[in-house]
């Protein structure tokens, strides 16, 4: 099982190669990686060193954790794991996993429904149906 290091406060510029042999100086079963920035390709000020053996994680750490490299005190620990959920920002596979509310769906109809008058007129309309039926026809 392979053992993640993470090494922060690089300097943006050194040479990578010279610090993977520093650190093997310390001890020899490591391998370290910059993290460069994609534009200028310089580095972003940390990077990661595996080993396999836990021994030598602990070593690394212990001897490198506030060492000064190049005029910057190297802050080393373990590695951790990303949550892969963490990163997502509400992706939609996120959003599926959600309970959606239960809600009453109402639709609106544009054609008028005879039997039902529409409640803003009904008063009136009982009105004018009462006023047609006292209408006496002409004679």
């Amino acid at each position: 099982m392979s053992i993640r290091i993470y090494i922060g406060n690089l300097p943006q510029v050194f040479n990578p190669k010279e610090f993977d042999s520093f650190l093997k100086s310390v001890t020899d079963s490591i391998r370290f990686k910059a993290v460069l920035d994609k534009e200028t390709k310089e580095c972003r000020g940390f990077g990661f060193a595996t080993t396999n053996n836990e021994n030598n994680a602990n070593l690394i750490i212990e001897k490198l954790n506030g060492f000064e490299f190049n005029g910057s005190k190297l802050r080393v620990e373990l590695s951790e794991k990303k949550d892969s959920s963490s990163h997502k920002r509400n992706s939609l596979g996120s959003i599926k996993n959600k309970k959606r509310k239960d809600f009453k769906k109402i639709v609106h109809s544009d054609a008028p429904n005879l039997e039902a008058p529409d409640p803003r007129w009904a008063g009136e309309l009982s009105k004018l149906k009462d006023l047609l039926a006292n209408q006496k026809a002409p004679a």
